[in-house]
Parts: C-alpha cells; sequence; structure tokens
C-alpha cells in the first residue's frame, strides 16, 4: 500500500524571497502529489498564466524535500537491507543447482516427447481436416435439401399446383435457408422464392379471371334452371290443387283416390330434390384463389378484389340493351340475377368468410333497387297486357326461387302490385276489342254442333247446359256463337287475372278479381252488348237469338264467379256454403233488358203492320164479322209462329215476357183504333167483332199457358196472367157491350170491372158509339118509337164523365 506524506512546514524549501501566491500553490502541488491526484490542471494552470518556472520550481522543491525522507528511511533500515541481501546472495547458488536440475530435466522431457508431440501435432491437424470434410458435409446435405425442396417446387409450379409450391417455398424460406452456407445460393433462393410468389399471385389471378368470365355464363344457365324448376313445382302445386278440386266435386272420396294423391305429392317431392341437384356449379377455382391468397397472406386484398369484381359484374348485368325488346330479354335479364345470388349464396355458405352476410345484402339491395327501377320503367311503356302478364308471371318465379335463399323480394312483389290496375285496365281493353270482333262476326244463328267434343267445348265447358243428359248429335244449340265467343273471352280474363294475382305474395285475392270480373261483365261485357243492340240492324229473328243470348250469358255469369272462387282458392264447398263465387245481381242486365226491349220493338213494329188491316175493319156493318176481323187472324197466325221458334231458343221466363208485352201491345192498338181521329163513329157490329178479335187473343193466351207452368203449377194462374195483358181492351169492349154502361161510374164495380181503363179515353170512345137505330136519316123511320135504355145509359156515362173532367 503507498503511504501517503503530508509535508510539513520543515520539508518545503526554502525558495529565494517566494511569494505568498506561489507558497499557496507549492502546498497545494504538494498536497496533490502526496494524495496521487490528477496534476493536470496545475500544469494548465502554470502555462496559462505564463509561470512555468513557478510549476517548475515547486517540483523540484518537493523532490528534495522526498530525498531527504528517504535518505532518512534508509539509514533506518540499513542492517534489514544487509541481511536480505545476504539471504538472496545464499540462495544465488541453489538457484542455480535448480537451474542445472531444471535443464536436464527439460532435455530428458524434450527427447522423451519429441515423438509424442509430433503424433499430437498430426492428430491435430487430421482432427482439423475431419472438422473442414464434416463442416463440408453438413454444407453440402443442407444445400441438396434446399435445392431438393427447390426441385419439389418447380415440379408442383409445373404441374399448377400452386398452394403446394407455396408451402415448399414456405418450408425452403423457413427450414433451409437459414442453414444454407452457400452465400450464392442464398443469394439465388433470396430473389426466386419472392419471384415465385409473385408467379403464384399472377397465375392464379389469371385463374380467377377465367372464373369470373365462365360463372357469369354459368349464373345465366343456373338462373334459368332455377326458375325452371319453380316453374315446374308451381305447376305441380297447380295440378294438385286442381285434382283436390275435383274430388271435392264428388259426392265422396275414396280412401284409395287419397292415398293415390298422396303418393303423387311424395313423388313430386323427390323430383324437386333431384332437380336441386341439377343446380350444381364449379367453385373450385374461386376457392383455390382464395387459399392461395390466404398463404401468401393477402386474404383481405383478395375479399376487398372479389366483392369489387362482382359488383361490377353486377352492375354490368342490369344494362338493359335499347336495341332489343324487353319482352324477348326479360328472361336472360332477370336469370343473370338470380344465378349470380344463387352463386353468392352459395359462396356465403361454404366460401370459409370469403364474403360475409352485410356484403350479400348490400349486393341484394342493389340488385333490387335496380330491377324495381327497370320494371317501373318498362310496365310504365308497356301497352299490352299479356306481355305485362308475362314479365310478371317470371318475376313471381324470381322471387318464389329466391325466397328459397334466404332473399326479401318484398319490394319487387310491392311494384308488381303497384302496376296491378294498370294490368287490368289494359286487359278489359283487350276484351273489349275482342267481344266486339265476336259480336261483329255473329250471324246470329243457333249453332249447329255435330260432335260431342264440340258440345263439350261450347256447353259443357261454361255450365250452359240445361240439363244433365248428353244431347243426340247433330245438336242445335239455343244461342248463337256470341255466347261461347264471350264465354272464352270472360274465362280467359280470369285466369289471366288470378295468373296476375296469385303468387305475388298476397293469399287472400278473390274479392279483387271478383272486382274487376264485376267490371269486366258490367261495363266491358254490358256496355258492348248494348252498343252492338243500339247500332245493328236486327231482324226479329236475331234480336231472339240476341234475347235467347243473353238467358245463356245469365247461366254462365254464375259458372264466372265460381270459377273466379276455385281459381283463387276458394274451395267449392265454401262457394256453395257462403256465397262466394254467387253474384247477387245479374251484370248484364241492362243489356239484357235492351235486348228484349229490342226484341219487343221489333214485335211491336210487325204487330203494328198487321193492325193496320183494321183500315178494312166495317165499323158501322149491319152484321159482326163470324171470325172475327181480318187483322186478328194474321196477327194469331204470326204469334203462334213465333212462340213456335222461339220457345226452341228463348227461356220460357223470357218467351213469357216477350208475350205479355205483345198482348199488352195488341191491347193498346186495339185501344188506340178506337181512339183514332180517323174513326168517326162505330156500332155495336164493329164491338162484338173486336170482342171475338180478343177472344181469339185470349184463346191464343190459355193455349200458350202450358209452356210457362212447371210439374206443380197452376195453369189458370199462368192463363190468367196472360189474358190479363189484354184487360184494358177487354174491360173496353165489355163496357160498350154491357146494357147499363153508367155501372162504369160506380166506383165499386169499376174497381172490380174496369180498373185499367182511363175515364178520358171512355169518353172519348163513347161518344164515336152508335146505335145501328142512330144511322143518318134513321129518325124519320122511328118517330114515336120507345127510346134505347142502353143509349140513355151511355149518355149519361158520357155526361157524367165529362162533368167530372
Amino acid at each position: 500500500m503507498t503511504r501517503r506524506i503530508v509535508p510539513t512546514p520543515h520539508h518545503r524549501p526554502d525558495p529565494i524571497h517566494p511569494s505568498s501566491g506561489d507558497k499557496h500553490d507549492h502546498i497545494l502541488i504538494s498536497s496533490a502529489i502526496c494524495n496521487g491526484d490528477d496534476l493536470g490542471p496545475f500544469v494548465r494552470k502554470a502555462f496559462s498564466s505564463g509561470k512555468p518556472d513557478s510549476l517548475l520550481h515547486s517540483l523540484r522543491a518537493f523532490s528534495r524535500s522526498k530525498e531527504s525522507e528517504i535518505e532518512e528511511v534508509c539509514k533506518a533500515h540499513y542492517q534489514d537491507f544487509i541481511r536480505a541481501v545476504d539471504d538472496l546472495r545464499s540462495l544465488l547458488s541453489d538457484v542455480d543447482s535448480l537451474k542445472s536440475s531444471l535443464s536436464d530435466s527439460n532435455s530428458l522431457l524434450r527427447s522423451v516427447a519429441s515423438p509424442l508431440l509430433s503424433s499430437l501435432d498430426a492428430f491435430v491437424e487430421a482432427r482439423v481436416v475431419a472438422r473442414n470434410a464434416s463442416l463440408a458435409s453438413d454444407a453440402v446435405r443442407a444445400c441438396v435439401r434446399a435445392l431438393e425442396a427447390c426441385a419439389r417446387a418447380n415440379e408442383h409450379l409445373a404441374d399448377g399446383n400452386l398452394y403446394m409450391a407455396l408451402r415448399s417455398v414456405d418450408a425452403i424460406e423457413r427450414d433451409h435457408l437459414p442453414a444454407i452456407p452457400s452465400c450464392t445460393l442464398r443469394r439465388m433462393l433470396d430473389r426466386t422464392i419472392p419471384a415465385v410468389r409473385s408467379h403464384a399471385e399472377r397465375r392464379i389471378a389469371k385463374e380467377f379471371g377465367d372464373w369470373l368470365v365462365q360463372i357469369r355464363v354459368a349464373s345465366r344457365n343456373l338462373g334459368q334452371i332455377a326458375i325452371g324448376q319453380a316453374s315446374a313445382a308451381r305447376q305441380r302445386e297447380e295440378d294438385l290443387r286442381t285434382k283436390q278440386r275435383q274430388a271435392e266435386e264428388q259426392s265422396r272420396v275414396s280412401t284409395g283416390l287419397r292415398d293415390c294423391v298422396t303418393y303423387s305429392l311424395q313423388e313430386d317431392d323427390d323430383e324437386e330434390g333431384d332437380l336441386k341437384e341439377k343446380l350444381g356449379f364449379d367453385l373450385t377455382p374461386l376457392y383455390r384463389a382464395y387459399h392461395i391468397h390466404q398463404t401468401l397472406g393477402l386474404q383481405d386484398r383478395f375479399k376487398a378484389y372479389y366483392i369489387e369484381n362482382r359488383k361490377l359484374q353486377l352492375t354490368s348485368d342490369f344494362q338493359v340493351s335499347s336495341m332489343t325488346p324487353f319482352l324477348e330479354s326479360h328472361q336472360t335479364f332477370f336469370a343473370q340475377i338470380v344465378g349470380f345470388f344463387i352463386v353468392e349464396d352459395r359462396i356465403l355458405r361454404t366460401g370459409g368468410g370469403l364474403i360475409s352476410r352485410s356484403d350479400v345484402d348490400n349486393l341484394w339491395e342493389t340488385a333490387v333497387a335496380k330491377m324495381c327501377s327497370v320494371l317501373e320503367d318498362q310496365f310504365s311503356r308497356m301497352q299490352t297486357a299479356n306481355h305485362l302478364l308475362l314479365i310478371k308471371d317470371y318475376v313471381s318465379l324470381l322471387g318464389v326461387t329466391l325466397r328459397r335463399y334466404g332473399y326479401l323480394v318484398e319490394p319487387l312483389l310491392d311494384v308488381l302490385n303497384k302496376h296491378r290496375d294498370k294490368y287490368h285496365e289494359l286487359l278489359l281493353s283487350d276484351c273489349r276489342a275482342q267481344i266486339a270482333e265476336v259480336l261483329a262476326a255473329d250471324k246470329f244463328e243457333q249453332m249447329l254442333m255435330k260432335k260431342e267434343y264440340e258440345y263439350s267445348m261450347n256447353v259443357l265447358a261454361f255450365q250452359l247446359q240445361t240439363s244433365d243428359i248428353v244431347p243426340a248429335f247433330p245438336y242445335v244449340a239455343p244461342f248463337s256463337s256470341t255466347v261461347p265467343g264471350c264465354c272464352r273471352i270472360v274465362r280467359s280474363f280470369i285466369v289471366d287475372s288470378v295468373s296476375f294475382m296469385s303468387h305475388g305474395g298476397q293469399l287472400d285475392f278473390y274479392d279483387v278479381v271478383r272486382r274487376y270480373l264485376d267490371r269486366l261483365l258490367g261495363e266491358v261485357l254490358d256496355g258492348a252488348l248494348l252498343r252492338f243492340l243500339a247500332t245493328a240492324a236486327l231482324v226479329v229473328s236475331q234480336a231472339m237469338q240476341v234475347a235467347a243470348n243473353m238467358a245463356a250469358l245469365e247461366r254462365a255469369c254464375d259458372f264466372f264467379f265460381k270459377h273466379a272462387a276455385q281459381l283463387s282458392g276458394i274451395p267449392s264447398r265454401v262457394v256453395e256454403r257462403g256465397g262466394a263465387g254467387r253474384r247477387r245481381v245479374f251484370p248484364l242486365k241492362k243489356s239484357r233488358d235492351a235486348a228484349e226491349e229490342l226484341l219487343a220493338g221489333l214485335l211491336r213494329t210487325k204487330v203494328d203492320d198487321f193492325m193496320l188491316l183494321t183500315e178494312n175493319v166495317n165499323w158501322m156493318g149491319d152484321d159482326p164479322p163470324q171470325y172475327g176481323n181480318e187483322y186478328a187472324n194474321e196477327v194469331i197466325i204470326y204469334l203462334e209462329t213465333l212462340v213456335s221458334t222461339a220457345q226452341q231458343i228463348l227461356p220460357v221466363q223470357v218467351l213469357n215476357r216477350v208475350l205479355l208485352g205483345i198482348l199488352s201491345h195488341i191491347s193498346e192498338n186495339i185501344v188506340g183504333v178506337f181512339l183514332s181521329d180517323s174513326l168517326k163513329r162505330f156500332n155495336a157490329n164493329a164491338v162484338t167483332g173486336f170482342d171475338t178479335d180478343i177472344r181469339l187473343f185470349e184463346s191464343f193466351a190459355d193455349n200458350q199457358a202450358h209452356l210457362f207452368v212447371e210439374d206443380d203449377g197452376d195453369t189458370e194462374a199462368v192463363a190468367g196472367q196472360l189474358r190479363g195483358a189484354l184487360a184494358e181492351a177487354r174491360q173496353l169492349v165489355n163496357l160498350l157491350m154491357s146494357s147499363h154502361p153508367e155501372s162504369f161510374l160506380n166506383p165499386v164495380i169499376r174497381g172490380k170491372n174496369y180498373d185499367k181503363l182511363d175515364y178520358k179515353k171512355v169518353v172519348t170512345i163513347s161518344e164515336k158509339f152508335r146505335d145501328s137505330s142512330d144511322r143518318l136519316f134513321s129518325t124519320f123511320g122511328t118517330r114515336g118509337m120507345k127510346p134505347n135504355p142502353k143509349k140513355k145509359s151511355l149518355d149519361t156515362l158520357i155526361k157524367r164523365l165529362k162533368d167530372v173532367s
């Protein structure tokens, strides 16, 4: 250990006239040297102050002070030094002998160890060589393994197995590249591995692009197949409903029939399952591309790339060509979209997270909005109901197909329902034109049906038969071709209306169909018939046929409403029990009344022609006509001919109304003849002749009464009704032939026997009535004779009635 000695004042040098500052510096330097401190600050200070001599002087003074201390220490330990030197000298001889011994031992050891050292050197050299060879072998094996892995990667690339190639590249990079000692090979792999990955990415991108092209074509075919399956399933359902309706119409359904229906339904389900298997499509290229990008760690980028390309494809699918009518291209347009979303649904369920539900929903919302826009635009341009129905049916099949995959199709159905009124307006317009063509083409003659299939097609198909017995052929129908023609138009309207309303998301649509059917019958058909009756120049036979047609159409209307109810899914038992298929008011009532009025008008005109023969009546004859007047016989002959023809085609109710109208018109004409200004006077013989005429008409009425009587009906009541049409003429003749005409003034008798007579007409006619004795110049031969009481009564009647008026 170094002993530190602090200088004392008597050890310091005695400089010549030292200053107080120098003394202080000398003390500090001495203290620093004793303590072993750094003298650098002192040296820098001396040189910076320009006084290096002072520093040198202090150092020399400190050195002199230490020499004296050394000298004192040596004096104090002198004997110890002497003894130590003596000891060293004694040891020197021992060291020389030891040295000689060591030299001999070294020589002996070297002579003995020289061969061993040579062997050791050889061993060390061999060991170094062996270690180098082992390292070289390991390096070669590492390179070989890396090259083998590279060869496998090349084989996978050559085979197109990109996934295995990338796995091999990853293995090379992870397992082999760090262990490769060759810098050249390592640099080569450092360049090649990214190149291989880039090549795999480009190649799989090309395959994915090819798949995008192929899947677009496949989507169109896929959509057509899927919609075709939906159409086939719908047809099977309709066939099944038809069978069920037929079974319901039977009084009893056997167990075997129910089993058969059930078995057929099961077969349909199996067929539907088989059809589903035909919807297969190849998604392998897509999943391979997705897997490769997962292997490359680029799955997020690939997802975005996939969604972007599918959006572009969907946008391209929305393009509607202006060069091709939408009616021709709508199936391809919608089939492409259906196939697109079937593919997306499959990818969503099996793609391993390639797309999400939100991605598919966004695509579907875009597609629905575009389809709704296209439908709105196309529907607004269409002016043909059939075209609109074709597109609506295909869109509804699209809805059925995609609803099975979980897509919401309600907006599309809303668009269809929105154009329901337009469709029916177009349909009504088409029916109006078709009905006009049917009416224009009809000659209004009874239809002749030579074969049973004609009867089934024109009569049974619309339930126009009045009996369940099939008639003999050839069969002459009571209606003309207008009836089955209009029935087919109405039935087609019902089918088209139900077809538009069904499969549109609305289950109970019968009320809507019935409302449009009411419009067809009450506005279109009834209006067309009214216009035809107002403009057509028909003869009596044709007008009679029109009236007969109206009766047939009245029966057909029951069928129309029942048929509409059944097609709308309402069972027959409900229709019959609840009246869902029944109409309350005959919708063709106006045209029926117009047809009957037209027939009655023509018949009245014909009767008027016969009534012109009343000009030949001898109003002041000496004797009454024995067999009535000529006009009456002509009218009776015409009426008998008319009835014999009319009862073949006209329903009894219509014939009854027609006869009542004719007889009433005859009665009015008879009264009119008496009221005619051209008739100045008539006698009792003329009245008797008209009484005979009226009896002929009443006899005719009695003979025709049986036509209007049912099995247990009252013939007398019907005959009384027909005779009642002649009541005015009969009461007038009875009054004129009465012995007491003034009884007309009795309210009781008048209400009982003369309720149809107007007192003004009675006055006018009575004034013209003259007895045979009232002839001109007859007063000269009758003076003095007793007055005729009947004439007196008649004069009283005339006077009283004039007073009342």
